[in-house]
């Protein structure tokens, strides 16, 4: 979720670290079009978790307002005590530009990593710099996944309309997984279905026989998050 031009922050997840309500703390901006938070006011924090450009010129990053002035660091530090243990991945055999979207969303729901599988490269301009917070690990091919996956003990779920998949909408997604996404258009590769221990599609009802791939992940990521998440955890 983004936020608008009225954001307060300056306290961290942790109300007890940071500054109390009554604390000097950041200045709105006063231009209509400008999101985020102005300069710290009054005294600054001395957690060092807050970056001090930040509280000198303030914070328009696309982050949370707990986050708020935060060194990237530090919340990616924090972040990754509440991550969850289902990793995503993609293949990026012809330079997909959904990838930036998966990245971003596989973000805002604290995926433990994402695995961009063949070509290194990808547009990041869709994940809106949110891989900066994300972690991201990179496979020349399927076979470097599985490795990864079975050493790692996560079932691979793969994602795609092919005959025999079950229904994401009423599978029950393993706890510790790999959710893995092929490409828009040709979908998955032969190498990746084989190697699912697990296929899901997501129940379709118009004219069209697949989704956006950055769509597909969105859904199967938010039905995970649905069956295994403390959602008492969530902003």
């Amino acid at each position: 979720m983004t936020h608008g031009p009225h954001e307060h922050g300056g306290t961290g997840p942790d109300a007890a670290s940071g500054p109390g309500p009554d604390a000097a703390g950041p200045t709105e901006w006063t231009r209509p079009d400008e999101v985020g938070v102005g300069p710290w006011e009054g005294e600054w924090p001395t957690d060092e978790r807050y970056d001090p450009e930040l509280l000198e010129h303030g914070d328009r990053r696309n982050v949370v307002d707990p986050y708020r002035y935060w060194r990237r660091e530090a919340i990616v530090s924090d972040v990754d005590r509440r991550r969850h243990p289902f990793h995503v991945a993609i293949e990026n055999f012809q330079h997909d530009h959904n990838i930036g979207t998966v990245v971003r969303t596989a973000n805002a729901f604290a995926a433990a990593a994402v695995h961009i599988v063949g070509r290194r490269r990808w547009n990041r301009r869709g994940a809106m710099v949110t891989d900066r917070y994300q972690h991201l690990h990179h496979h020349p091919d399927v076979d470097g996944l599985v490795t990864f996956a079975r050493s790692e003990d996560l079932t691979i779920v793969a994602v795609d309309n092919t005959h025999g998949a079950r229904r994401i909408e009423t599978a029950t997604l393993p706890r510790r997984c790999v959710l893995l996404f092929g490409q828009e258009g040709p979908g998955l590769s032969a190498e990746a279905r084989d190697a699912a221990d697990l296929s899901v599609s997501i129940a379709q009802f118009g004219s069209t026989r697949s989704i956006n791939a950055g769509v597909a992940a969105g859904i199967v990521m938010h039905t995970w998050i649905t069956q295994h998440a403390d959602l008492g955890q969530a902003w």
